[in-house]
């Protein structure tokens, strides 16, 4: 993990946000950017060790839930953000990577895919921004904001990822639709689509061979840390992207360009 670049400004002071897989990865360092912008920050996540220890470095809240569980996932979402007093920005960062040929994919396999990947957002989805009408109801100005992570694949596929690349173009789908539903009420709804990230996820089967064949896809030349994923996370939650909606952005380095 390469080091966090200096902050310019608190821009998110004040916020209050939740990180869903913030435990480690993309979402440990997009938790770690929003907290060092100012925003109070509460991390849901399975992995309760390493999500203490996240939330403990940041100065935030750490919440276990399992969100392939819809009932867990609406209490749990529920008392973090009661813990907050509120919730200004969701951020459905959780999923799941798993490759198969396509004529071995099992139902179980797409459904468990789907479970993590698109259902939970949009339980949390629905939890928070009924949150967030509430406030807005009862006076608040700041406008809500949903963050969801795609993936490239979700745009380009991939050949053994039939599954995850299909729950990815859900991702996008459902943005988009959050986007046009909930506009109306001052709420916008962005996605991320990485490409290829160096976390600690992969770096137990990734070679460096693996990593120079990557690298060379990208006109930049290397492959993303999940720094440069945080920053473009900590952009859509801030009030510079308030007229921002119904977008997939690509952070894949130039790989894919559109």
């Amino acid at each position: 993990m390469t080091e966090t670049p200096p902050v310019p400004t608190a821009r998110l002071q004040g916020r209050r946000i939740v990180v869903t897989g913030g435990a480690r990865g993309i979402g440990a360092s997009i938790a770690s950017r929003f907290a060092a912008e100012g925003a109070d920050v509460a991390i849901l996540d399975l992995l309760e060790e390493p999500g203490r220890a996240t939330a403990a470095t940041i100065g935030g809240r750490f919440f276990r839930v399992d969100l392939s569980d819809e009932a867990d996932t609406r209490t749990v979402l529920t008392e973090a953000i009661d813990s907050l007093g509120g919730i200004d920005v969701l951020v459905n960062n959780a999923g799941i990577l798993r490759f198969a040929p396509l004529l071995e994919i099992t139902v179980d396999d797409w459904d468990a895919m789907f479970r993590i990947n698109t259902r939970a957002m949009l339980v949390t989805t629905q939890v928070a921004a009924k949150r967030m009408i509430d406030q807005r109801l009862a006076g608040s100005t700041a406008p809500g904001k949903i963050i969801n992570m795609a993936s490239m694949g979700g745009k380009t596929g991939g050949a053994g990822q039939a599954h995850y690349a299909a729950s990815k173009a859900a991702v996008i789908s459902l943005t988009r639709v959050t986007a046009l539903e909930l506009g109306p009420e001052a709420i916008t709804a962005n996605c991320i689509c990485p490409g290829y990230v160096l976390t600690e996820m992969g770096a137990a089967t990734r070679t460096e061979a693996d990593v120079a064949e990557w690298s060379s896809y990208s006109p930049l030349g290397r492959l993303a840390q999940p720094e440069d994923v945080a920053g473009v996370a900590a952009f859509l939650a801030s009030s510079d992207a308030d007229y921002l909606t119904g977008q997939a952005i690509n952070v894949t380095g130039g790989m894919i360009m559109h």
